[in-house]
């Protein structure tokens, strides 16, 4: 997706909430473009008290959307074998809009993001997405984690100390944070998050990460 610059300025500008549907709408608009990313809540979990902050790494399923015909030009569930897509919050590593779209998420909860051109793919479109579009992102966030990765982190996760993390170490990590959030997942959940873990980051695919393969600077995990 296009890159960003990291000094962005933005301020709230309407929040409007219907509690017997319970959406929320906001919209929030970036200095420079002067214009609005529109955000609509569309599932709000009861427990709500982990937000996504700039720095964050969020793990997420997006479906894009050309608002133009509503044709449908990306799904995360039908690509990169159906893993959602890990990512750090607020320096660019998705479009603009989606920087400014997700900030104040909470993991179980559902937004639908709406963004002009200038914040998503510009005068120059990409792929499916044409010139100038305006795109809607209809967005889960599964997960947060604190980031960029650390050394410390990696310590707190290796349980055994012998500088390389298991799947069942990993595992273990994602179920105590989630019960210090009280937030209930399956099993199957914590699964799916440690295989894409390995999938994207176990190199020499020897079933453990290293700290080389851990590396704090990378972004696609933990």
């Amino acid at each position: 997706m296009c890159k960003m610059s990291p000094r962005f300025t933005f301020y709230f500008c309407l929040i409007w909430s219907l509690q017997t549907l319970n959406p929320f709408i906001v919209l929030i608009r970036a200095n420079e473009s002067n214009q609005d990313v529109k955000i609509e809540v569309t599932f709000l979990p009861e427990n709500c008290s982990q937000k996504a902050k700039r720095g964050d790494m969020l793990n997420a399923h997006y479906d894009g959307y050309l608002v133009k015909d509503g044709s449908q030009f990306y799904c995360s569930r039908s690509t990169n074998t159906g893993h959602p897509h890990w990512f750090v919050l607020g320096v660019g590593e998705v479009i603009k809009g989606l920087d400014l779209g997700l900030n104040g998420m909470c993991p179980g909860e559902k937004r639908k993001v709406t963004i002009p051109p200038s914040l998503a793919y510009g005068d120059k479109g990409k792929g499916p997405v044409p010139p100038n579009a305006t795109v809607v992102f209809e967005v889960e966030l599964l997960y947060i984690s604190r980031g960029p990765r650390s050394i410390e982190a990696f310590n707190e996760i290796d349980i055994d100390n012998d500088k390389a993390l298991t799947k069942e170490e990993i595992k273990e990590y994602l179920r105590m944070e989630a019960k210090k959030l009280n937030t209930q997942k399956d099993e199957s959940y914590f699964d799916d998050v440690v295989a894409d873990v390995f999938h994207k980051n176990d190199h020499n695919a020897d079933g453990t990460l290293s700290l080389k393969e851990y590396n704090v600077y990378d972004h696609d995990e933990l």
